[in-house]
């Protein structure tokens, strides 16, 4: 695919240190978070090549987006068009976006074992609350539930968001109660 077939923009999301680049080609199937570059070593050469910078500190990968996070002491007006840059040309190279089969953990998957409640979890969030989510560059993932507790992990534009919070309370936890009455509260987890 030549770089002129590839189409690389960028959106803002709600948290200021990160922007999605959403790009016209499917990336991978599976949605993966990297910390730093030596997750991303012999999983993606992308995420590799991108985390390899000294203004990175995160990367989440969806299927047709990437959701960057930089460090606090560089701007989006500095790195946005050489990002660009970057995503096309390394596209349009033939090297691969992933090659390593890191997996993302899926507790949200629904399960024959899981109990009534928590089959109801997994369902709102995966109908209703991760398609918003990943609008704005996140994900949100089932972790566990505990003594009317939901635990998620908050991921991509969503982890270290300064809306995150208000999201997590005001969304997600008033959407839970409402529907299950054992949801008592939700909870963020690294």
């Amino acid at each position: 695919m030549s770089q002129n077939q590839i189409h690389v923009y960028t959106e803002t999301t709600p948290n200021p240190d990160t922007l999605k680049f959403v790009i016209n080609v499917t990336l991978s199937d599976t949605a993966m978070n990297f910390a730093n570059a030596g997750e991303a070593a012999g999983v993606s050469p992308l995420a590799s090549k991108i985390l390899g910078f000294p203004w990175a500190a995160g990367l989440y990968l969806g299927r047709e987006f990437l959701s960057v996070t930089k460090q606090d002491w560089v701007d989006w007006e500095t790195l946005e068009a050489p990002l660009v840059e970057l995503i096309k040309e390394h596209l349009t190279s033939g090297e691969p976006v992933v090659t390593g089969a890191k997996r993302e953990v899926v507790d949200d998957e629904i399960l024959e074992t899981d109990e009534p409640v928590v089959r109801q979890i997994k369902e709102i969030l995966r109908d209703d609350i991760r398609p918003a989510v990943a609008m704005d560059g996140g994900d949100i993932r089932f972790h566990s539930f505990k003594e009317g507790v939901v635990f998620l992990h908050m991921q991509g534009a969503c982890s270290g968001c300064p809306s995150s919070m208000y999201t997590l309370k005001e969304g997600i936890e008033t959407r839970l109660r409402n529907a299950i009455p054992e949801v008592k509260m939700v909870e963020s987890i690294d």
